[in-house]
C-alpha cells in the first residue's frame, strides 16, 4: 500500500503524504500490506485517503463507502468536511446513502435515467417541499391548488409530500385544519422526484 502513496506523489502536485499517513492510521490500515490482500473496506479507505490527500482541484468519490462500517463512514465524512474547510475545491460524491451525506452537500444534481430532474443548492432543494399529515378530509382540503409529489393513506388519515415552500400562510392554514407539517428528508425527496419523473415520461409516451 505504501507504493500507492509513493506513486500518488507523482500524479498529484498538491499531494500531502503526511496527511495520507495520518488518515491511514485513523482508518487502521496496514501500510506494509499489498493492495491484493486488502479487504473491500480497506480498499475503499485507500481510495478515500488518495482522494483527500491529493487535494486535487476536482475530486470525485464514486460510492466511496463500499465495505466500510458506520464508524469508518463517519470518519470519512468528518475528515472530508474538515479538509474541505482548510482546502476548498470541487468535490463530487456519487452515493446511494443520501441522508447519510446530506450534511456534506452544497449542491445537488438528481439524474433519473439520463435526464436531469433537479439542479439546485441543497438547502433550496430541501426547502422546496414539506410533508403534511392528519385527517384525510382536512389534508385533501389543504391540498387544493398545491402540487403533490406523493400521497399515503391509512384509514382516515393521510400523509402527503407537497412540492412548494412552507410559507407562513401555508403553516397557518395547516394549523387551522389540525394538520401536522414537517420537513422532508433529502432522500425521500430524491425518491419521490425520480418516481414522479418516471411516471411523467410513461404518461407522455402513452404507456
Amino acid at each position: 500500500m505504501k507504493d500507492v502513496f509513493d506513486l500518488s506523489a507523482s500524479f498529484f502536485p498538491n499531494w500531502d503524504r503526511a496527511y495520507a499517513d495520518d488518515l491511514a492510521r485513523e482508518f487502521g490500515l496496514p501500510l506494509d500490506r499489498s493492495m491484493g490482500k486488502l479487504s473491500r473496506g480497506m480498499l475503499s479507505a485507500v481510495g478515500i485517503i488518495v482522494g483527500l490527500a491529493s487535494r486535487a482541484e476536482l475530486t470525485i468519490f464514486d460510492e466511496p463507502y463500499l465495505g466500510l462500517d458506520a464508524v469508518s463512514r463517519g470518519l470519512f465524512y468528518d475528515r472530508l468536511l474538515a479538509d474541505y474547510a482548510e482546502h476548498p475545491r470541487t468535490i463530487v460524491i456519487s452515493t446511494h446513502l443520501i441522508d447519510e451525506i446530506s450534511r456534506l452537500l452544497a449542491h445537488v444534481l438528481i439524474i433519473d435515467q439520463g435526464r436531469l430532474v433537479a439542479d439546485e443548492e441543497a438547502d433550496a432543494l430541501i426547502a422546496s417541499a414539506f410533508t403534511v399529515e392528519g385527517r384525510a378530509d382536512e389534508v385533501a382540503a389543504f391540498l387544493a391548488g398545491r402540487s403533490v409529489l406523493h400521497r399515503e393513506t391509512l384509514g382516515g388519515t393521510a400523509r402527503v409530500l407537497v412540492r412548494g415552500a412552507l410559507d407562513a400562510e401555508a403553516r397557518r392554514e395547516a394549523e387551522r385544519r389540525g394538520l401536522a407539517v414537517g420537513p422532508v428528508s433529502l432522500q425521500e425527496l430524491f425518491i419521490r422526484m425520480t418516481v414522479a419523473a418516471t411516471q411523467e415520461r410513461k404518461e407522455a409516451s402513452g404507456q
